[in-house]
């Protein structure tokens, strides 16, 4: 499977370039950073903190596509962008965690504080280089780095 495939099923459309959509995108998305960086985590905490962090990871990837005009509706669609970007290793990683988010969403898994510190720990690196990278160069952006 590929990006294009995604396309053609519909599941990433054609959008019109929203500057704009996607500096607030990036303005929220540190907000909601700064909130959660204040929370505990621990065995109570862990599962609410994972997916809100994963969710500001798809945040920072639905301003990349749109500001590449892709308007993306499957998480899963986010693996092969970042493949078609040349951005393999965080592919592998992003897809990592749409599943740990799956099973916590979907199927009732669990996850330790532990994990969960590891884990988000990688994903804002992911955001901050992302950000960097592909959100750059975005003026009216409030800090690029979390």
């Amino acid at each position: 499977m590929n990006f294009e495939d995604f396309i053609k099923k519909g599941l990433v459309r054609p959008a019109k370039k929203d500057l704009p959509f996607v500096e607030s995108l990036i303005n929220t998305s540190e907000a909601e950073l700064k909130f959660l960086r204040l929370l505990k985590i621990d065995e109570i905490s862990s599962r609410t903190l994972m997916i809100r962090y994963y969710d500001m990871l798809r945040t920072i990837l639905d301003g990349i596509a749109i500001k590449n005009n892709y308007k993306v509706y499957s998480h899963e669609a986010f693996t092969y962008l970042l493949k078609k970007m040349g951005e393999e290793i965080i592919s592998i990683k992003f897809d990592r965690f749409r599943k740990i988010r799956n099973g916590l969403v979907y199927y009732g898994k669990t996850i330790s504080s532990e994990e969960t510190k590891e884990k988000i720990k990688e994903i804002i690196r992911l955001i901050n280089f992302l950000k960097n990278k592909y959100l750059g160069d975005l003026k009216n952006v409030k800090t690029r780095i979390c």
